[in-house]
């Protein structure tokens, strides 16, 4: 056996590996083996990879490519080892950055390099390929570093709203046809910098116009992105894994963009196009009227009284760390014969999947945890519902009112349970800036503070309550 006979072997196994990969990490139960399946993929994809540049490259561009390898791995780690969990979405946007930089290197490298191997049609078809991949990574890198910016509060996660915008999309996109057709017929350094310059433009002015509320589909459409991204970078290299891996990427990640759309009852194009038909989210002045307070010990008596309870985790919790000590009650209403489940808005957090990495990170039970169609004909049945850190997802203006900007976006009807508890640091809006009608509900009490301390409160006073009475004191009774 050759070595790229090997070399195509291993790419093979490694593209069957990411399948597996894809497939266990659609599943809380089979998360684990996915991240495993994938990282063996990986591995062998490397080692492949090196392999077969080993017959063509020096000693020294082997040393380059191990000290690479070694200093990519080891940031990795470190920044695996000391993320939050609230700093994943911003983690993961930058990483995504990474994978459009490196595709617009290699469609550059393309044209630097591989020019004088290439002619006849070939060649023409080279072309197109590069300019494609520097257009897409590109894109991909700019767009991500705004992601980026907006996740971790850097910059205001409003919309930005320049005259005209999606006039400027569409001609950015008009330049760029324009510009690749010039580049076949005669290709010029001059002309890959002004693709260049206007995907740049592009990717960050895409994602500056999408608003805070939307970031989550941002989040799985640059996803996406990065993967035609590595998939172009395939066919520069002419390299089948990265095509194969890049089209299940990108393929995937296009899919959970449409799904989060639907979720929040937004059109899939409307957000990719740079939220265009997107309602305008303005200052909700009107007067809901007066909230109620709650304590921490009158939630507990709530909770003693409670046949059934649903929480509804939200960004909040993330930010609080508030997961372990939820669990914990969790665990101590379930022994009291309290019937505990949570539902998940497919949209909650700031990620795909947040607050189910979050439970299960806690180990809540997987069977308990319920996503928004399985559970929302439930809350009417319900005894307490317990919001924790969650906003927009439970905000019943999205069916009540057909003129506000949430209008039509499906949410979990928690305000038709007994009691609604919502636990909050404050009466301010949510991330996507609209204020809540479910805070002043007759049947809502508000339980302000850090969501981890105010659940603590709440089992201390459920211990309280658990603990044994002195014989003395039963004696006197």
């Amino acid at each position: 056996m050759t070595t790229a006979t090997a070399a195509e072997a291993a790419h093979v196994v490694a593209a069957l590996l990411f399948v597996l990969s894809l497939a266990g990490l659609s599943q809380h139960r089979t998360s684990r083996s996915g991240v495993v399946w994938g990282i063996a993929g990986m591995v062998i994809a490397l080692a492949a990879t090196v392999g077969l540049a080993s017959r063509s490259i020096t000693v020294t561009g082997l040393v380059l490519i191990a000290v690479a390898t070694a200093l990519g791995a080891g940031i990795g780690l470190w920044r695996a080892r000391v993320v939050e969990m609230t700093g994943m979405p911003e983690l993961i946007a930058i990483m995504h950055s990474l994978v459009g930089l490196a595709a617009a290197l290699v469609g550059w490298n393309g044209y630097l390099d591989v020019e004088a191997e290439l002619s006849g049609s070939l060649l023409g078809i080279h072309h197109a390929e590069v300019v494609i991949g520097v257009f897409i990574g590109a894109v991909t890198f700019t767009g991500s570093v705004v992601a980026y910016l907006k996740l971790s509060a850097r910059i205001k996660s409003r919309p930005l709203t320049l005259p005209g915008k999606h006039a400027l999309n569409l001609g950015a996109l008009v330049a760029f046809a324009v510009l690749t057709v010039a580049f076949v017929a005669r290709p010029h350094m001059g002309l890959l910098i002004a693709v260049t310059a206007v995907a740049l433009a592009l990717g960050t002015h895409l994602v500056a116009s999408i608003g805070g509320g939307d970031m989550p589909v941002v989040v799985s459409m640059l996803n996406s992105y990065s993967g035609w991204a590595a998939a172009a970078s395939g066919f520069l290299l002419a390299n089948n894994l990265l095509i194969v891996t890049g089209a299940l990427v990108g393929s995937s990640g296009a899919y959970l963009s449409y799904i989060m759309c639907r979720a929040m009852n937004r059109s899939f194009i409307s957000v990719i196009a740079g939220g265009f038909g997107a309602p305008a989210v303005a200052n909700d002045d009107s007067d809901h009227g007066e909230h109620r307070e709650i304590s921490a010990e009158e939630t507990a008596e709530l909770l003693r009284d409670a046949s059934s309870v649903i929480i509804t985790p939200g960004y909040g919790m993330a930010v609080a760390q508030a997961q372990y000590p939820v669990a914990e009650l969790t665990r101590k209403l379930r022994e009291r014969g309290v019937e505990v489940r949570f539902g998940v808005h497919p949209v909650a957090g700031r990620l795909p999947g947040h607050m189910n990495v979050l439970l299960a990170e806690a180990d809540v039970p997987y069977d308990i945890v319920l996503e928004m169609d399985e559970i929302n004909d439930d809350f009417a049945a319900t005894s307490v519902v317990l919001v924790i850190g969650a906003n927009d997802t439970v905000n019943p203006a999205a069916t009540e009112d057909p003129a506000g900007p949430i209008a039509g976006m499906p949410v979990l009807h928690v305000w038709e349970a007994a009691d609604v508890v919502v636990f909050k640091r404050s009466m301010a809006a949510g991330y996507a800036g609209v204020q809540n009608p479910l805070f002043f509900r007759e049947n809502t009490q508000m339980l302000f503070g850090d969501a981890k301390q105010r659940v603590e409160d709440i089992l201390r006073n459920l211990d309280s309550t658990d603990a044994p009475v002195p014989a003395m004191a039963a004696t006197a009774r």
